[in-house]
């Protein structure tokens, strides 16, 4: 997502020192773009990855794309970094790869996961990397030493405000919540009522409430939408839920999950874990998916400062 529109730009911009000189996947990512040029370009990309699947007509080209990068990740910065600290390779990030990364007809976040492997990092350099983050003025300040570098590999004949909008260009996400909605509105057809998440009363009209508010976390996925009284919705707006008051409504957030989770197993299953369970197996996901629902809401308010919000 952050090298489809530098590749995508009609002027060059250099990723590494010295004239002309191409990315090692960068040849790899024109037929992605070439594909959907003229089918909405990094949007419909973005949201076929990670809510259908990549067209069946570019699979060959995007497993290929997906390989490379994957490979050259692996091979070279994670291979390198912490050398100043260590004399062994892979000193700070431990790969394991899988052997299930293949080309298939559904390809999307998930099977990148899936196929790609994964890797730790010691938890002390995982703290420190929690609280120096909380320090950088989100991504944007690291965009902006980007640019920097791409002027400079391109002996400045490239502006930085020119590269920035270029590189700050990102896919257009819109709230989707035309599943959800129809969901509930399933449950109030069949019940005659919904329960509002956050006061448990029961309740006729109802907003569909993003838990961590998309202004902060543009996540859609059906276990972060939930029904909410409209006055109680525009209160929270973009504040994060306390885990205090998480807590106190954990018995209709998963009663809510899994009715989720009944109608629509695999789409809900894939979202939570790609968002929630990381690794963990998907049996028994209610506890896990909820306690880290917790530590997602802990780390947005005690280290990165959002504003707490309490029912």
């Amino acid at each position: 997502l952050y090298y489809y529109p530098l590749f995508e730009s009609k002027i060059f911009i250099p990723q590494i020192n010295g004239e002309n000189t191409k990315l090692a996947f960068q040849e790899q990512f024109k037929p992605i773009i070439n594909y959907y040029s003229n089918r909405g370009g990094i949007s419909v990309f973005y949201n076929e990855l990670r809510i259908k699947n990549i067209s069946t007509e570019i699979n060959a080209d995007f497993f290929t794309l997906a390989k490379k990068m994957k490979d050259t990740i692996t091979n070279m910065p994670m291979k390198y970094i912490g050398r100043s600290l260590s004399e062994y390779y892979y000193s700070i990030f431990q790969y394991q790869a899988t052997r299930l990364f293949k080309n298939q007809t559904n390809q999307n976040t998930q099977w990148l996961i899936n196929g790609c492997g994964s890797f730790t990092i010691p938890k002390e350099y995982f703290d420190a990397f929690k609280i120096l983050g909380s320090f950088l003025a989100g991504t944007d300040s690291i965009l902006f030493k980007w640019a920097e570098f791409s002027v400079n590999a391109s002996g400045k004949k490239i502006s930085t405000e020119k590269i920035i909008s270029e590189i700050i260009k990102n896919p257009i996400t819109d709230r989707d919540i035309a599943i959800s909605k129809k969901l509930y509105k399933d449950i109030l057809n069949n019940s005659g009522e919904v329960i509002c998440v956050w006061s448990g009363k029961k309740i006729t009209t109802y907003d569909i409430d993003h838990v961590i508010p998309f202004s902060i976390f543009k996540n859609n996925d059906m276990w972060n939408l939930l029904p909410s009284q409209s006055t109680i919705n525009n209160k929270k707006r973009d504040k994060i839920p306390s885990t205090t008051t998480i807590s106190k409504r954990k018995d209709i957030i998963v009663h809510y999950w899994e009715l989720i989770h009944q109608k629509q197993q695999e789409k809900f299953l894939d979202e939570i874990q790609i968002s929630l369970l990381g690794n963990h197996s998907k049996s028994n996901w209610q506890n896990t998916a909820f306690n880290q629902l917790l530590s997602t809401s802990k780390y947005l308010i005690e280290t990165r400062g959002y504003e707490e919000w309490k029912i």
